[in-house]
């Protein structure tokens, strides 16, 4: 299996949850009153999220993206050989 990078740039606004998600008794399924926990904003840079948050009036905290740690192998590790001391 493989990740890919796609949409990895896109900075993403997403509203903080305003109500506690509970069980259906009927279904067991969660659920919420707050319809803003569905709503995802995707912008190309930092910058028009954080002036579409200014415009609209929102409180924001920015998350620094993290730089992922790379662990490079090759397919033929998979099937090597230690041995186990």
């Amino acid at each position: 299996m493989q990740s890919g990078k796609a949409k990895t740039r896109d900075w993403v606004l997403e509203f903080e949850p305003q109500a506690a998600k509970r069980p259906d008794a009927l279904m067991g399924w969660s659920g919420s009153t707050d319809t803003l926990g569905q709503v995802r904003l995707s912008f190309a840079t930092r910058e028009e999220a954080e002036s579409y948050a200014k415009r609209a009036g929102l409180a924001i905290a920015v998350a620094a993206p993290h730089d992922p740690k790379l662990k490079l192998r090759a397919y033929a590790d998979n099937f090597r050989y230690e041995r186990i001391r």
